[in-house]
């Protein structure tokens, strides 16, 4: 079994950055499908970003690509997402989560693990 812990969340003006981070533990492998959801109150959990095959593939949703990159320290099983140019819209709580290796990134059913989420408020 993973556990997954975020952390980074906060609040920020439109147009900053924050930093992410989720630390896994226990069973744990670095080739694993590791995403990054967000939920806005009232709204279903969306895909932001995701990394897969040890970090070797990395992709994001359109609505935050050129602005938010997803990485990964496999050696300190630790999962990045780095939020620039922030906008209101980005408001909610964002989740780490974990699946098997070679699971599609933008399927919430191909996790298995999540933490329980660090909240990121945007102001403009």
């Amino acid at each position: 079994q993973v556990q997954l812990v975020e952390s980074g969340g906060g609040s920020v003006q439109a147009g900053g950055s924050l930093s992410l981070s989720c630390a896994a533990s226990g069973r744990f492998f670095s080739t694993y499908t590791m995403g990054w959801y967000r939920q806005a109150p009232g709204k279903e959990r969306e895909f932001v970003a995701a990394s897969r095959w040890g970090g070797r593939t990395t992709e994001c949703a359109d609505s935050v690509k050129g602005r938010f990159t997803v990485s990964r320290d496999n050696a300190k099983k630790m999962v990045y997402l780095q939020m620039n140019s922030l906008k209101p819209e980005d408001t909610g709580v964002y989740y780490c989560a974990g699946g098997p290796t070679g699971r599609t990134t933008r399927y919430l059913a191909s996790y298995e693990y999540w933490g329980k989420g660090t909240q990121v408020t945007v102001s403009s």
